[in-house]
């Protein structure tokens, strides 16, 4: 009885301890709550992408990734363009300062936020390695694999969740243009380093 909930505890913290260190998913929610810019969609977005992704790794799909030639590479090089792009857009926005990113300027559509969203979802090998890959090759040492893929993509909602909307707490600190800066300089060395980690 007590079975499927130990082994979905296991894929909660498992699946906590993945998806808490930055990355660039967190670094995206992060900044809509911080602007609190359409941050229900854009933490449902990933969230759901996640448990997809992870339930996709339960099922076996990672060992069926990893056998097609090519695919590891072609991801990584198109993954580290887009992170290379994203990181140099954040650093234009830190060198021209703080003040479009303030809450009183015009917010990006939901459709744009949600496609980039997506594209820092769908286009980073990360995300594939730890749900696909990783999460799926630990469950296979479970006797319940859906409980445990099901209790990794509740830490994920959870985890999305609570970022963007805790995020208002922060909100005095980001009140000044200089904080803005700081915040773009970091989200944009994350980018950078995660391209190069994919390269190397």
């Amino acid at each position: 009885m007590f079975a499927p909930l130990s082994d979905a505890l296991a894929g909660y913290v498992l699946g906590l301890s993945l998806i808490v260190a930055i990355g660039a998913q967190n670094a995206f929610v992060l900044r809509q709550g911080l602007m609190g810019q359409h941050v229900f969609a854009v933490a449902a977005t990933c969230a759901i992408s996640d448990a997809v992704l992870i339930l996709a790794g339960v099922s076996g799909m990672g060992v069926l990734i990893q056998a097609v030639p090519g695919l590891d590479l072609g991801m990584r090089i198109f993954g580290a363009a887009f992170l290379v792009w994203y990181g140099a857009r954040a650093f234009l926005s830190a060198w021209r300062g703080g003040q479009s990113l303030q809450a009183s300027a015009p917010a990006p559509s939901l459709r744009a936020a949600l496609m980039t969203c997506l594209a820092l979802t769908w286009l980073n090998p990360h995300v594939y390695l730890d749900t696909l890959v990783l999460l799926g090759s630990i469950s296979s040492q479970y006797a319940h694999t859906a409980a445990f893929g099901i209790g990794a993509a509740v830490a994920s909602l959870t985890f999305f969740f609570a970022l963007g909307f805790g995020a208002r707490l922060l909100t005095p600190i980001f009140a000044r243009p200089s904080s803005w800066r700081v915040l773009e300089l970091v989200i944009g060395l994350t980018m950078w380093a995660i391209a190069a980690s994919l390269l190397i």
